[in-house]
């Protein structure tokens, strides 16, 4: 076990400097230039040379990451230019909202989303089966900007059930948690579905409905933990994910957290803050799924990591 973690936190590093370079060149090879985003209109070219050299825009890209990177290993992801603060600072005041929208529509996944996938599996070809698989192709075929924004035109708008936007409470959580679940739940509702079908037609199933063990116990604690490994997987990608700043979900309901935050320091070039959430992100999925790969010992005691 040792080893295998010495090896996977390498191959981490390996993967999140990658990432680095990924990120640091593509945003320097877009087209913008942040001098002209943060200088007023119209202000002359030599302003702008003068901005470029202040903020380090001018040194070659080797030299510039090579800063960032010394930086970076320092805990210093650089200054924003929009907000002339650190960009960690900035970042950070942003992820308590994110963290409360992906938790939220986390739970939700995993309620809705497991609780269809058990019902479609032991109502096989059942109306509930029909049903369930209705709502799981819904799920993963509607997109998340148009579902955002039916229903808040819907609960928002028509109803004034629910606020549309900014954070004003729990009520606020409603729409936009609802929102950015429902891709995750009709893949949850599927897996769940799916892996259940495959592990009730199984001998040891039989053999405990034959001692007379009850339904609910043969499936909640017999079949689902059996079938939890390929749903942990996945369960894993997907909190990255949310974590990671759901940008379109956010972007619709003016939630103040990474996803919008992204969005508007793109639109402004601020390339530190863009960096850092980006890294922030990737490191996200790559300690998710080493945990999930541990998990995996924990939940099937015969998978072993030499």
């Amino acid at each position: 076990m040792r080893s295998y973690l010495v090896t996977r936190i390498w191959q981490s590093a390996v993967t999140l400097v990658g990432v680095s370079i990924l990120v640091f060149v593509i945003l320097r090879v877009v087209p913008g230039d942040p001098a002209k985003m943060l200088l007023p209109e119209g202000a002359p070219q030599s302003a702008v040379d003068e901005l470029n050299r202040h903020l380090g825009l001018r040194e070659p890209l080797w030299v510039q990451y090579g800063i960032f990177l010394r930086s970076v290993v320092r805990g210093d992801f650089g200054q924003s230019f929009q907000y002339r603060s650190p960009a960690l600072r900035v970042v950070v005041e942003r992820v308590p909202a994110t963290i409360q929208l992906a938790l939220t529509a986390m739970a939700l996944t995993v309620l809705v989303g497991v609780s269809i996938g058990i019902v479609a599996a032991v109502r096989q070809g059942s109306a509930y089966d029909y049903a369930g698989t209705v709502l799981a192709v819904l799920g993963q075929s509607l997109p998340n900007f148009w579902l955002g924004i039916m229903l808040m035109l819907l609960f928002g708008v028509t109803l004034r059930w629910l606020p549309t936007s900014g954070f004003h409470g729990w009520q606020s959580l409603v729409l936009p948690s609802v929102t950015l679940a429902a891709f995750p739940t009709a893949l949850v509702a599927r897996l769940t579905r799916s892996s259940l079908l495959e592990i009730l037609g199984q001998e040891y199933i039989r053999t405990g409905r034959a001692k007379g063990l009850g339904e609910p116990r043969v499936v909640l604690r017999h079949a689902l933990k059996n079938a939890t490994i390929p749903l942990l997987t996945v369960l894993g990608l997907q909190i990255g994910t949310l974590l990671g700043g759901a940008v379109i979900t956010e972007s619709i309901f003016a939630w103040p957290g990474m996803g919008k935050l992204v969005v508007d320091a793109i639109f402004f070039r601020d390339f530190p803050v863009v960096q850092t959430i980006l890294i922030l992100s990737a490191t996200i999925f790559v300690v998710i799924n080493l945990l999930v790969d541990l998990l995996y010992t924990v939940i099937d005691p015969r998978i072993r990591y030499g």
